[in-house]
């Protein structure tokens, strides 16, 4: 990872959007004042979200639905005082 300030990046922008594109480099951070504020990445390198749904199945059982438990969820939710 490459960490380039603003005036830099103006100057030098197609040279580094072929540093991550071809893959010399997987990111380079943007800095004004020395404080990182964004990344220029790939978009080849983007994370694929659609592996992450149901990453979690089977590591964890939900409880069985109660019409108490509902209630005193919804009273929660509305501001009531619980009994």
């Amino acid at each position: 990872m490459s960490q380039v300030n603003m005036h830099e990046a103006k100057t030098r922008l197609s040279q580094l959007v072929e540093e991550v594109a071809s893959g010399r480099e997987r990111q380079i951070v943007i800095a004004r004042n020395g404080k990182p504020v964004a990344r220029l990445v790939s978009i080849g390198n983007r994370v694929d979200v659609s592996k992450r749904i149901g990453i979690a199945r089977g590591e964890f059982a939900a409880p069985e639905p109660s019409e108490e438990l509902d209630g005193q969820i919804a009273r929660l939710f509305t501001g009531e005082k619980l009994r």
